[in-house]
């Protein structure tokens, strides 16, 4: 048998090993760098949507940061990943539209559902359940995913740059809070039906026609080989939009850091309070549903993550064949995805107690990572720009996505070689790879690419006599998602 050495993260005069990671502090600044500029947006748009819910702005806003510093640095210091934390999109409009809205639980008791939440997820990271579904996910429909992120990164960058429009036709659509009224279009979401097609814009605004020069401008830098390709695409197009009147650095639309702050203690802790855990299980009739919450909750939460870490760590090296080894041979925490997942696992309860929704591990990371990130010093380093944020929100949130989406199609590009591993001509690996990647961009979810995925896997291999060949955790898995999508269509 072959023998492995694990070599310790802590290194004598280099705590994140930048050698031993072909790294260098430089390097892991402008990963930093992008990867906060890739992400900043979290700042003010999570605050917007959950403060739909009564909670205040300005709490939220600190909130987000707070979660996102902790997180982050979590990640950094105990992992050594350059993996950012923050409120999740997507678990955020969940949190206010399905489980306040549509389920009419106060802010207060979806908190306490977060904070338990991630408390179960501490639960299955300690007891290696999360380790174990990532070890019995088969090899094709790891490099499905690893794919499947490459083009739901382009996509979320097409979506930012302005590109795209969605055409839809005259039908009737229903509000995320449950309403349909049109008269309901500038409070909340819109769910259209599947009239909805994308389109390419006109080409005729200030905002895509620099959007285009930006991608162009990565495309040539990263062909070039020049270092920091990204960052500088960044900022060249963040100083073209002042002039044009997309950059803008005098933003209105936040308080104050005393205003802020004066508002933290209605949210901190709320989540413990007699609304809040208080009052979650009261009502012996809604304790079903509490608990199928909870779970749709973490469903989505530990696959986004796993598919995060699958998709981007293991095609950048970030996570080694040495570093896998030591995670299915060691105990404890000895590999760095061991303590990656359990970094992301503690970052949503600690998130919670000062009042936001689920914080999780982002994809946008991928930026930095792209720009050549390879330590938890770039997570150092874009935690200390969040805290920057909390006073100086304005400036920072005017960079535009303008600047920011071409460094995440140019990553989504890179990442989409993984398909090149599966055997596309083989239908029976065709099938379950196509949802578990293809089809994640195209349903604009992580976890559900991954749910199709393994559920079409078990049925694939069940038809052609292979079930036994199935790990009995996909198995397991699948019916989860299955459970999941009969819950949510219930609710």
């Amino acid at each position: 048998m072959e023998e492995h050495s694990f070599q310790p993260v802590h290194l004598k005069g280099d705590f994140f090993n930048l050698k031993g990671n072909n790294s260098s502090v430089g390097k892991e600044f402008i990963a930093g760098l992008t990867t906060f500029f890739a992400m900043a947006y979290i700042i003010m748009v999570n605050p917007g949507v959950l403060s739909q819910t009564g909670m205040p702005w300005g709490a939220v806003f600190l909130a987000t940061i707070i979660s996102s510093v902790i997180g982050t640095l979590v990640m950094g210091l105990f992992a050594n990943v350059p993996y950012a934390q923050a409120p999740g999109m997507g678990l955020n409009a969940f949190f206010t539209y399905t489980v306040c809205f549509g389920l009419h639980f106060t802010w207060q008791q979806a908190l306490a559902m977060v904070f338990i939440c991630g408390l179960v997820n501490i639960l299955i990271t300690v007891t290696k359940v999360r380790k174990m579904i990532i070890q019995s996910i088969p090899e094709s429909l790891q490099h499905a995913i690893g794919g499947g992120i490459g083009i739901f990164i382009a996509y979320i960058g097409l979506k930012n740059a302005g590109i795209l429009q969605f055409a839809v036709d005259g039908g009737n659509y229903t509000s995320a809070d449950g309403k349909s009224a049109i008269a309901n279009i500038a409070k909340t979401a819109i769910t259209a039906n599947s009239g909805a097609v994308p389109e390419l814009v006109k080409f005729n605004t200030a905002g895509v026609l620099l959007a285009l020069l930006g991608v162009v401008l990565t495309i040539i830098l990263l062909v070039k080989k020049v270092p920091g390709a990204i960052l500088i695409s960044i900022a060249a197009i963040t100083i073209l939009g002042i002039p044009a009147g997309i950059s803008n650095f005098s933003s209105t639309s936040t308080i104050s850091f005393p205003e802020a702050v004066s508002q933290l203690p209605t949210t901190f802790g709320a989540a413990f309070g007699s609304q809040g855990m208080g009052s979650l299980f009261s009502d012996p009739s809604k304790i079903p549903l509490v608990i199928m919450t909870i779970f749709a909750f973490c469903l989505s939460d530990t696959f986004d993550t796993i598919g995060t870490f699958i998709g981007t760590g293991r095609k950048s090296g970030i996570f080694s064949e040495q570093d896998e080894w030591a995670m299915e041979n060691s105990n404890g925490f000895r590999s760095k995805m061991d303590r990656a997942l359990f970094a992301d696992a503690t970052a949503t309860s600690i998130g919670s107690i000062f009042g936001t929704s689920n914080t999780t591990t982002y994809v946008e990371s991928a930026a930095g990572i792209g720009a050549g990130g390879r330590t938890g010093l770039t997570s150092v380093f874009v935690a200390a720009l969040f805290v920057l944020s909390a006073f100086a929100a304005p400036i920072l949130s005017g960079v535009p996505s303008a600047a920011t989406a071409p460094a995440l199609i140019a990553v989504g590009i890179m990442m989409i070689s993984s398909f090149s591993e599966i055997k596309w001509d083989d239908f029976a690996e065709a099938v379950p790879a196509f949802f578990g990647g293809i089809f994640m961009a195209l349903c604009y979810s992580i976890s559900y690419g991954i749910a199709f995925g393994f559920i079409f896997y078990c049925i694939v291999e069940t038809v052609r006599g292979k079930a036994k060949k199935v790990s009995p955790i996909i198995w397991v898995v699948s019916g989860l998602f299955v459970l999941n999508f009969i819950v949510l269509a219930i609710i």
